[in-house]
């Protein structure tokens, strides 16, 4: 449940059931599953107006898996016609198919748009910028919304980081964004409406250990991004950044791996270690960073510009 939905909730109602043991059967439990997918697309439907997002194209960068895919997967639910971008092809199409089912069976018909997928690695900046082109003449129409969002550079050390991690992350993560955002501007600037999200780190406020390349290039976005803010806000675009704490991913698992091989640990004891660090004792679900996502990219969000916004359970020690 999200605050917005909170909001309608009476008061008699706000306390969550206790989750105990579930003693179901297995035909019970596939019962139960379809009644929540149908109960979850039914609460994204009804969401206050100012989170509609119907008429609004999105593009969304690292869609093929974890938070990206999450936030494609809302944003279609909140009416977006998206875009969904990453160098996985094969993963953006299975995942198209699947919105796309999911569209026609929630309009009981023939869906109005299809997800499209823009295969494309973001180093290559030549053919970022030709593809780009070529999809926004097939649109026809702005895209209004831009979620960067790309999986983070090779952990490790700052003192060990070879100069080419820097290089790859750089053109990933920054140059890669501002080469799409100066190719949306003039679409958004027509329209007097638009919006720029980065998908970054806590790091930006407290620097994380043995993660030296994510930190600084993860830095350089943010301030990448409050620049932008000072500078589009006049034409109704806002520039913001969420920053996700643990949230269970691949990236995640991948970190734990390495830090559990550092320390001489199970994956599982450093697992239970991170919990203890966040106050809420578990790891966000990409859904979770995701609806923060889908605020920043709505109406409701309009006099938001230029912020940090933590999705970490309360994590980050810092205001």
């Amino acid at each position: 449940m999200n605050l917005a939905e909170l909001a309608f909730v009476p008061n008699s109602l706000h306390k969550l059931p206790y989750k105990g043991r579930d003693t179901r059967g297995p035909g019970e439990l596939d019962e139960v599953s379809e009644k929540n997918k149908s109960e979850k697309n039914k609460s994204e439907q009804n969401k206050p107006a100012q989170w509609n997002l119907a008429g609004q194209v999105a593009l969304v960068s690292g869609a093929s898996q974890g938070i990206g895919r999450a936030v494609a997967q809302k944003m279609v639910r909140a009416g977006a016609e998206v875009v969904l971008l990453s160098r996985n092809s094969s993963a953006l199409e299975e995942l198209a198919k699947e919105l796309a089912k999911e569209l026609a069976h929630g309009s009981g018909g023939p869906a109005l748009f299809s997800p499209r997928v823009f295969a494309q690695d973001l180093s290559d900046l030549e053919g970022l910028e030709q593809g780009l082109e070529a999809l926004i003449s097939e649109l026809g129409k702005p895209i209004g919304i831009y979620v960067a969002n790309s999986g983070g550079p090779p952990s490790g050390p700052l003192t060990e980081a070879p100069a080419e991690h820097f290089e790859q992350a750089l053109r990933s993560h920054v140059l890669a964004p501002q080469l799409i955002v100066q190719k949306l501007l003039p679409g958004m600037r027509a329209q007097g409406w638009g919006r720029v999200i980065n998908v970054i780190s806590t790091s930006v406020k407290t620097p994380l250990p043995n993660l030296g390349v994510s930190n600084t290039i993860r830095a350089a976005v943010a301030s990448w991004a409050k620049t932008l803010a000072g500078e589009l806000g006049v034409y109704g675009i806002t520039v913001n950044n969420v920053l996700p704490g643990y949230t269970a991913t691949e990236r995640l698992s991948s970190l734990m791996q390495a830090a559990a091989q550092r320390q001489g640990l199970t994956t599982e004891q450093v697992e239970q270690q991170w919990k203890k660090n966040v106050p809420m004792g578990r790891f966000a679900e990409p859904e979770e960073v995701a609806e923060a996502v889908v605020f920043l990219a709505s109406q409701a969000s309009g006099y938001i510009n230029g912020i940090n916004l933590p999705v970490d359970g309360g994590r980050t020690a810092c205001l």
